[in-house]
């Protein structure tokens, strides 16, 4: 956090909205510390704090139902500058007198909004005609004497909306969200300009008073790794910081890449020198998710088997009294644990599956940062740009790339699928431009061609996506070559599978992953 807590920084009131968490994460982009607060936060408390300005979130209630979540009404008098983002916005206009009601269109994804005053938040903008994000069903239907609409979009005429001495703003959309237009433009003008803020938030510093704050921790860490850059920057930080008290276990699930050992093998143990145990559980971790299909369960039997294999580990290894992990807040925030009240999308092995009574006091070094952030913090930490350039894996691994129960021959062929998927983009020079490209499965069985002989098989599913911080994603625009390299090497080298499609949806609605 910043020096001086949030004194000078933005509060960011969390309502539950998924995004609520990638705002601080934009702000804190400018160099001014943002910091995630519960939403009945009161005016009187962050002028307590010294808070230059607050951004109030979305969220997935509406603002006319009973029990939804409110803000203190002193927040809209002017006092201090307040940005209103989709619920945070209509929650302005129900305070100051206007009217909120259900949008005759519900609104998801790309929309054009039209920009009607370029002052204020849309200062410097370079067009007037902007492509935003949108995620709501609700929407302003009147506006108040003492708001003027400064934006409008095709399904409303109040897109945005400022006060007649430029304290208070509120956009429907999201400008926090990458896919948004000028989104970070439109944050800085409200940040530095209309808040006036000063720049005194670093990932160096993060750095700095992380690994300061874990060198105290009392007692040896036992450390999980997987192979992927969160848990690799979490590690390598606990190693700066506890030096020899720090104990990683690499856990071979069975549900892993391709090589996932070797690789941890290469860059922590040999690269970096830190002590590194590998565990093979792959046959209890199959044996426990037999006959599991739902999508939840299967997490939460991932992360209870997690658990028993650490527990055993550090009976055996022992004592540990703290086991660290490379949460991320979009695990947080999926899992239904941020600040406010939000709404459980899914849950993370390391998040929401780990059960109750463990022996050791979970850390998590890393759980307020976003992937890009993290990839940063590895890069001040030394860690080679090959760790820090991969895509993202799930926690729960290839479990959530099989739909439907997990069996070893789907396994099989969504980790030769995945490679083959992840090779061709690599091959295409397209790797580090895209978020993740991996290939799914499930039970369905399409008819196929093999040799002059009719033959059900598997359908595979490939996905490419484009994204920032994995809180929204767009398909990737793949060229016919390309998709066609990825067909016919997963049919040709991918024993039973006789068809492959290519998912093209978005991230909301859909999740990256398919469960």
């Amino acid at each position: 956090m910043s020096e001086r807590g949030l004194a000078g920084g933005i509060a960011v009131l969390d309502f539950g909205g998924q995004y609520a968490h990638l705002i601080c994460r934009r702000v804190r982009a400018l160099g001014v510390y943002a910091e995630l607060q519960p939403h009945d936060t009161t005016a009187a408390e962050l002028k307590a704090k010294g808070v230059a300005g607050v951004i109030l979130s979305g969220g997935p209630a509406s603002v006319y139902a009973d029990g939804a979540p409110g803000a203190d009404a002193e927040l809209f008098s002017g006092g201090i500058p307040v940005l209103g983002i989709c619920y945070g916005y209509q929650l302005i206009v129900k305070a100051r007198g206007g009217e909120v009601g259900r949008s005759e269109r519900r609104e998801y994804g790309r929309a054009a909004v039209k920009v009607l005053d370029r002052s204020g938040l849309f200062d410097g903008l370079t067009t007037d005609q902007l492509s935003c994000w949108m995620s709501h069903t609700d929407a302003p239907t009147r506006l108040p004497p003492s708001l003027k609409a400064v934006a409008s979009s095709g399904n409303s005429p109040y897109a945005a909306v400022r006060s007649a001495d430029g304290r208070l703003y509120g956009v429907q959309f999201h400008p926090e969200v990458s896919h948004t237009e000028e989104g970070q433009k439109m944050l800085a003008n409200f940040v530095l300009k209309v808040c006036g803020a000063p720049r005194e938030w670093s990932l160096e510093g993060f750095r700095r008073r992380t690994v300061e704050s874990l060198a105290a921790l009392e007692g040896r860490v036992l450390c999980a790794v997987s192979g992927g850059v969160d848990s690799s920057v979490t590690a390598a930080m606990l190693h700066e910081a506890v030096g020899g008290r720090l104990r990683c276990v690499f856990i071979d699930t069975g549900l892993l890449r391709t090589g996932e050992a070797a690789n941890v093998r290469e860059f922590l143990g040999v690269g970096l020198g830190i002590d590194v145990s590998f565990v093979d559980a792959s046959r209890e971790f199959l044996e426990a998710l037999t006959g599991v299909t739902d999508s939840e369960e299967k997490r939460r039997v991932v992360g209870r088997k997690f658990a028993d294999v650490f527990e055993e580990f550090a009976r055996r290894e022992g004592p540990f009294q703290w086991l660290a992990q490379g949460t991320l807040y979009p695990d947080v925030i999926e899992s239904g644990r941020s600040k406010g009240p939000a709404a459980v999308i899914k849950t993370h092995h390391n998040v929401g599956g780990l059960p109750e009574g463990l022996s050791m006091q979970v850390v998590e070094p890393v759980k307020e940062l976003y992937k890009d952030e993290v990839r940063e913090l590895g890069r001040l930490i030394g860690l080679p740009q090959k760790v820090l350039q991969r895509h993202p894996f799930p926690g729960p691994g290839l479990a959530v790339r099989v739909v439907g129960e997990v069996t070893p021959d789907k396994l099989r062929v969504a980790r030769e699928a995945s490679r083959i998927v992840e090779e061709v983009v690599e091959e295409e020079g397209l790797y580090r431009k895209v978020w993740q490209a991996f290939a799914f499965v499930g039970d369905d069985r399409v008819t196929g061609v093999l040799g002059d002989e009719r033959r059900l098989g598997y359908q595979v599913t490939v996905k490419v996506v484009e994204s920032v911080d994995a809180m929204t994603a767009d398909w990737a625009r793949l060229s016919p070559e390309v998709l066609e390299r990825m067909s016919t090497r997963v049919t040709n080298e991918v024993e039973g599978v006789v068809g492959v499609a290519y998912s093209i949806s978005t991230k909301p609605p859909a999740t990256i992953e398919p469960q």
